[in-house]
């Protein structure tokens, strides 16, 4: 199993930037993929961006551009900068990690973005 804790969620306002990052403790060997999702208010969860084992990066056409998923294996930690931040991009931001034996979630961080 891993485990997965996000942070770095705030109140930002429109045009600013966040780095949320999710660090992974567990069998993170296993790990194949790890993603970044949201769940806009009243909305479903929706993916935003990945990264592979093999550092293939694939991201959200609404987020090109704009976001950018990295990381650092030293740190056991995946990393999602956020730029040129829009109202809609408020939402509650998740990370998971694809393991051969089930997709593991983190608890979710915050983003708010003011107009």
């Amino acid at each position: 199993q891993v485990q997965l804790v996000e942070s770095g969620g705030g109140l930002v306002q429109a045009g600013g930037s966040l780095r949320l990052s999710c660090a992974a403790s567990g069998s993170i060997f296993s790990i194949n993929a790890q993603s970044w999702y949201r769940q806009p208010p009243g909305k479903q969860r929706e993916f935003v961006a990945s990264i592979t084992s093999g550092g293939g990066l694939y991201y959200a056409p609404s987020v090109k551009g704009r976001f950018a998923i990295s990381r650092d294996n030293a740190k056991n930690t995946v990393y999602l900068q956020l730029n040129s931040l829009e109202p809609e991009d408020t939402a509650v931001y998740y990370c998971n990690a694809n393991l051969p034996n089930g997709i593991f979630w983190g608890q979710g961080t915050q983003v708010n973005v003011s107009s």
